[in-house]
């Protein structure tokens, strides 16, 4: 059997986002919890170097983690490792079942559940995560300046991002299985129209290959002629797709066609008393920029929350 625990806001998930609606939170004198399956930090404390963020020229992914984590729990938020299975509402309170049988019962939920990026699956890709493999342009492209870099992928996201990529570097090939793109046409003419981007139709990766230091090529197969070669490359950039985890709660919330939540200007989502921050939310960029960003406002906003809450009972005595 499990605790039952009272807060008054809980936040679910330790990444950027979370972990700075935490800070908030917590420093507006709310007793704030922030349950965390893994290590706080999210997927930049897997990533090897920040450069993007504010005030840090260069810093590694696990550092930056560490003092967000710190600077939280300066002020006082709790972190708990919990697995959650599953956020409801009940009466005023909002509830958060853990796959531990505890409950933790409060007035705001926040949730900074995030999301994760498809992976391709072949050998090397997970050892060379971080090392030439990436999945975000924005994040990783200006570490590969004046290299051979490639894409994997076909949609918006990956067109997109190639294109982008020829600012840094010297050649770009976007690597599709198909012999057609699925991007909006407007946007394949872009890439077309690229000369630092060459695409290779009906091509898969099969494997990623490199030193002890990082990728040096990837080995192909064209899936029409069964035809193997190698792309002597230092980067590989995956846009195969990207999995928001938000399928949390137990009523409904509103979500995009992508399944990312839908909220307003406060970060409420669909449901009173629930919001949303970072890359689980629907918004243009996913960066740890913007993360911070809505937690900050979810943070605020569920104190206003907690204040009408608590005027409305105080009304009525």
């Amino acid at each position: 059997m499990g605790q039952e625990k009272q807060y008054d806001i809980v936040v679910v998930g330790g990444g950027p986002g979370g972990l700075t609606a935490g800070l908030y939170g917590a420093r507006a004198r709310r007793k704030t919890v922030c349950l965390e399956k893994y290590m706080p930090g999210g997927q930049i404390a897997n990533t090897e170097e920040v450069e993007d963020y504010p005030g840090f020229e260069h810093i590694s992914g696990a550092e930056l983690a560490m003092k967000m984590t710190e600077h939280a729990k300066k002020f006082g938020l709790e972190i708990e490792s919990e697995e959650v299975a599953e956020v409801y509402v009940d009466g005023d309170d909002r509830v958060v079942r853990c796959e531990s049988g505890n409950l933790y019962r409060a007035k705001a939920v926040i949730l900074s559940t995030g999301g994760s990026p498809v992976f391709l699956g072949v050998p090397g890709e997970e050892e060379y995560t971080g090392k030439g493999v990436s999945y975000c342009a924005i994040c990783d492209g200006a570490f590969f300046r004046d290299q051979v870099i490639a894409v994997v992928g076909g949609g918006d996201a990956a067109v997109e991002e190639a294109i982008f990529l020829t600012k840094f570097g010297s050649k770009v090939y976007l690597i599709h299985r198909r012999d057609e793109l699925r991007a909006q046409k407007i946007i394949q003419q872009r890439a077309f129209d690229n000369e630092k981007l060459e695409i290779i139709w009906d091509t898969v990766v099969e494997s990623v290959n490199g030193d002890d230091k990082q990728v040096t090529s990837l080995s192909l197969k064209n899936v029409k002629t069964s035809e193997k070669s190698t792309l002597e490359a230092g980067a590989l950039f995956v846009f195969v797709g990207f999995k928001p985890n938000s399928n949390v709660t137990r009523e409904a919330l509103r979500k995009d066609q992508g399944g990312y939540i839908i909220t307003d200007e406060k970060m409420e989502t669909s449901i009173k008393g629930i919001f949303a921050c970072g890359d689980v939310r629907a918004q243009l960029v996913r960066q740890i920029t913007n993360a911070v960003g809505d937690g900050t406002t979810a943070a605020v906003a569920a104190e206003k929350y907690m204040e009408e809450l608590e005027d409305k009972h105080a009304s009525r005595v």
